[in-house]
């Protein structure tokens, strides 16, 4: 593997003192003979949808990125920037609070290190979540959306040289969201009274938020949610072989007609985040029991 990412997860491992599962016969042990503790059997990003899940955790310990050698470190409000150890559901979990975006003008090599990282670290399920827009029309502004397939409009994280020991030069993406925990997803949804959509997430590059000529595009590619992050970070997943499980949390719906001609307002990151806080206790609470019956 690359240089920096075997010395950043080497540098992460240290910190958080986590030594790899070999060491380890039962997760549910606390520490090994020397002190180290477990590696984490699911990453989680708390994007946009699940900050609140990081109140959760059974903290037991934490690492900013800023303290990370040549590490990215987000400039987005809402996104605090540092690995969460600890315990969730019964499982030895690692989060990400917060994530980097391709927008903020990082190298997309760069915007996928932390999950690169946390694949490094033996997790072998990533759960990633985001802030997106509705592209399909049956949509609310609060709904929550499974992720059952991509659409990639960022830059592949893949392309360069390929490190065989990550993964195969072409990794198969037939299946980049798991089945399985789809229809995990769905039962505990069902269980807990929440209404879970599924659908199609576009990953676009932003800043800008779409137009309505790309609004209509989108949705004629298949897509029925939009944002600007999630699809490099489930590529480099699904190249490491670690399953992953996607959700949107759909803070506005987009109706490919300019705002000013249907009496609407301007869309701001502030609405979104807004939006986002008034839905996350659910999607929190659904991802929590998802981990317990992992």
């Amino acid at each position: 593997m690359s240089e920096k990412i075997k010395n950043t997860t080497c540098f992460i491992r240290s910190r958080l003192n986590i030594l790899p599962r070999r060491y380890f016969t039962d997760s549910s042990e606390g520490t090994a003979e020397n002190g180290g503790r477990p590696a984490p059997e699911v990453g989680i990003v708390l994007g946009s949808g699940l900050g609140a899940l990081a109140e959760m955790i059974d903290v037991i310990s934490t690492l900013d990125y800023s303290e990370i050698p040549d590490f990215p470190t987000s400039t987005v409000a809402g996104h605090r920037g540092r690995f969460i150890y600890g315990r969730l559901g019964g499982k030895y979990v690692i989060a990400m609070e917060g994530r980097v975006h391709y927008y903020e003008g990082y190298p997309i090599d760069e915007v996928v290190l932390p999950v690169r990282a946390m694949c490094c670290l033996g997790i072998d399920t990533l759960i990633v979540s985001n802030a997106a827009g509705g592209l399909c029309p049956l949509f609310e502004a609060g709904d929550v959306m499974v992720i059952r397939d991509h659409i990639n409009l960022i830059p592949n994280p893949l392309v360069g040289p390929n490190p065989e020991e990550l993964g195969v030069r072409f990794p198969d993406m037939g299946e980049a969201y798991d089945r399985k925990l789809i229809t995990l997803a769905h039962e505990v949804a069902r269980a807990q009274g929440i209404v879970l959509r599924e659908g199609v997430y576009v990953g676009s590059s932003g800043p800008s938020f779409e137009t309505p000529a790309e609004v209509r595009y989108f949705r004629r590619i298949g897509g029925d949610a939009i944002g600007m992050s999630t699809t490099p970070e489930v590529i480099v997943a699904r190249h490491q072989r670690v399953r992953v499980l996607g959700f949107s949390l759909i803070t506005n719906v987009l109706s490919g007609v300019p705002a000013r001609l249907c009496g609407g307002a301007e869309l701001t990151h502030e609405e979104v985040i807004e939006a986002g806080k008034r839905a996350m206790p659910g999607l929190c609470a659904l991802v929590r029991e998802i981990i317990t019956r992992l």
